[in-house]
């Protein structure tokens, strides 16, 4: 155990967040057995931070293995943030860390195994669509919003993901969903609901505006993530897709919207189930309102459970969304989001909900 604290040291972790557990940290041989020695056929993923690997312990569990670049610069803050941060996260829509390896060189992090790979492995297949329903996309949809109301609620402390995104929600056995990869995740205090970074980190395609071109970033920037996510689920497309007639599947999905066109935007596989027509319509809705450019006009992630879960409230209409080519001329966010919702509109609904 000397070795590993010295390492630990060396990359000026907090000791007191990952060695509490010392349970949680394996052998590098423990891993390598289990990995078949990181063979080419045990490897299902590769990230910017390093591959991922199944593996299996002595006693029969399976694993996934991301083992962390020894290249990437990045590598060392991202494990870090992993270890310390997802130790203290328990939720059935978040994937588990069950432990850590450091030895030398080596930064590794063992998951539970998630079955069916992830999101966009099914999502964006044209041959295996079909096997997202409507009542499995709607149980990945309900699952993904738990897990945000979890980190951005109801966790000690408040967790902002900032890398929302299909490959990042893991699917298990049952279609469950599990939000992965927190190497980009911040912790805020109690009582603080934004922050800002000189370092922009993230998935461009799922950024917010005022996040990716001010570094400002708060629960509103998730749920920008969640709103392009929301509408890639209900349309099968990609929010950029060079094989699609259209450059931006969130400008798309507006004019649709506006003119009453919003069926066209649906996965084709899904058009046939018209009893859940409405509420595939209504996902559509809170996804253009989740991807408004004025951050005060989305609703909450605690909002969305619950429009999701009632047929009751009235939803504004909703602004359009910033296009890739708005990202780099936006100036002042302020003066671009005068006509936009107040965030009352959305207050307002909570009263259809809950009733005073």
């Amino acid at each position: 155990m000397k070795r590993n604290n010295k390492t630990l040291k060396e990359m000026n972790v907090d000791l007191s967040g990952i060695l509490t557990a010392e349970s949680l940290q394996y052998d590098f041989s423990t891993i390598e057995f289990a990995t078949n020695y990181f063979s080419k056929e045990n490897k299902i993923g590769v990230g910017g931070f390093g591959d991922v690997y199944k593996g299996e312990l002595d006693h029969g569990q399976e694993i996934a293995v991301k083992r962390l670049s020894r290249r990437s610069s990045q590598g060392v803050e991202e494990f870090k943030n992993e270890v310390v941060l997802v130790t203290k996260l328990q939720h059935r829509n978040l994937v588990r860390l069950l432990g850590f390896c450091l030895e030398g060189e080596e930064k590794i992090l063992i998951y539970e195994f998630v079955s069916n790979k992830s999101l966009d492995y099914f999502l964006f297949d044209t041959k295996k669509q079909a096997t997202l329903d409507w009542s499995v996309r709607d149980k990945i949809i309900k699952g993904i919003v738990r897990g945000l109301v979890y980190l951005h609620e109801d966790s000690r402390p408040r967790i902002i993901h900032r890398d929302l995104k299909a490959s990042n929600i893991l699917l298990d056995k049952d279609m469950n969903p599990k939000i992965s990869d927190f190497g980009m995740a911040r912790i805020f205090g109690v009582d603080q609901i934004e922050g800002s970074t000189n370092i922009i980190v993230g998935t461009y395609g799922y950024m917010s505006p005022e996040y990716a071109m001010h570094g400002q970033f708060s629960v509103k920037s998730d749920v920008f993530s969640f709103g392009v996510l929301l509408l890639e689920i209900t349309s099968g497309k990609r929010r950029n897709n060079k094989e699609d007639k259209f450059d931006d599947l969130l400008i798309h999905a507006w004019k649709l919207w506006k003119d009453n066109r919003a069926m066209e935007i649906v996965d084709p596989t899904l058009i046939g189930d018209s009893n859940s027509m409405s509420k595939i319509m209504r996902c559509i809705h809170i996804g253009l309102l989740c991807v408004q450019i004025d951050m005060d006009g989305r609703p909450t992630t605690t909002l969305i459970s619950h429009i999701l879960g009632t047929n009751s409230a009235i939803l504004p209409e909703p602004n359009q969304p910033a296009s890739f080519k708005d990202y780099s001329r936006l100036g002042n966010i302020d003066q671009l989001t005068s006509n936009s919702i107040p965030s009352s509109s959305f207050e307002e609904l909570i009263t259809e909900i809950y009733p005073r």
